[in-house]
């Protein structure tokens, strides 16, 4: 069965805007370069959720592509079986697309897909923090986010990641709608040099997408931006943030530990397939 999902509520501090549904990592937010960043949630606003029986997940266009699909499971669903992700390609085959890319999967989610016949593109630490004990935040100036601001975020996340996580407007919708709740924050210098989306789902937290513009690297302000949103999940009771990054991401890596955050065990996978 394919319909819409219905839409989320995103909190702008204390706006509250309804917007539509789009990808979540845990699971959820990599960056190269430089620049720290938390890796790119996938896929487009007011995607398509397929379902069979309690199995669901969430389709749409890769950034635009009509080539190329997004595909990932739904939060609280039962984790996709090789059937159910088989009935997914027959449905994304139909309406023209030629490859897949996954979300960012734990390796109970990424069964279903690799007995499907995917393979891995990309693999991801998942760092976690119990938000017992958050550092203070350095000086730097924090304003809530809107949509004037789009364009200047997206040149910043640009600047900050690798050409495969790199954002462009749905792609930041995704990352905003990711979870029924949502902080959208930037640092704003005189210009937009860093932003941070944090998201929550019940006592669950993510930063779904963290950038700093490189050439403002070394003043704090991926910290100030990660803390507030910590110290925001705190105050809604959240029990548990996440975040993940590439393996080879040690500044941004340094920056989540220092901050509290710790690497998991199990870490995160992206996989890949093409439609016959």
């Amino acid at each position: 069965m394919l319909h819409r999902e219905p839409q989320k509520v995103v909190e702008f501090e204390h706006d509250v805007l309804i917007g539509a549904e789009a990808g979540a990592v845990e699971r959820s937010g990599p960056a190269g370069g430089p620049a720290v960043g938390s890796t790119a949630t996938v896929g487009a606003p007011r995607t398509d959720l397929i379902s069979w029986g309690p199995e669901r997940a969430r389709a749409g266009p890769w950034r635009g592509n009509r080539d190329v699909a997004y595909l990932a499971p739904v939060p609280d669903a039962p984790v996709p079986s090789a059937a159910f992700v088989e009935r997914c390609m027959a449905v994304l085959a139909r309406n023209g697309y030629q490859r897949v890319v996954t979300g960012a999967l734990s390796p109970a989610e990424s069964r279903g897909f690799l007995a499907a016949g995917f393979e891995i593109s990309e693999q991801l630490h998942l760092l976690a923090h119990d938000l017992r004990s958050i550092p203070d935040a350095p000086p730097v100036p924090l304003r809530r986010a809107g949509r004037a601001d789009e364009a200047a975020v997206l040149r910043v996340d640009n600047r900050a990641f690798p050409s495969f996580w790199r954002l462009d407007g749905p792609g930041l919708a995704d990352a905003i709608h990711a979870t029924p709740q949502a902080r959208w924050r930037i640092a704003d210098d005189g210009a937009v040099v860093g932003y941070a989306i944090t998201g929550r789902a019940g006592r669950r937290g993510y930063l779904q997408r963290l950038a700093v513009d490189p050439d403002h690297g070394g003043r704090g302000i991926g910290a100030a931006l990660v803390v507030d949103g910590l110290r925001w999940l705190k105050r809604w009771r959240v029990e548990q943030a996440v975040v993940n990054t590439q393996l080879d991401n040690e500044r941004a890596l340094g920056l989540y530990e220092r901050l509290g955050f710790r690497r998991q065990p199990l870490g995160l996978s992206v996989l890949s397939a093409g439609i016959p």
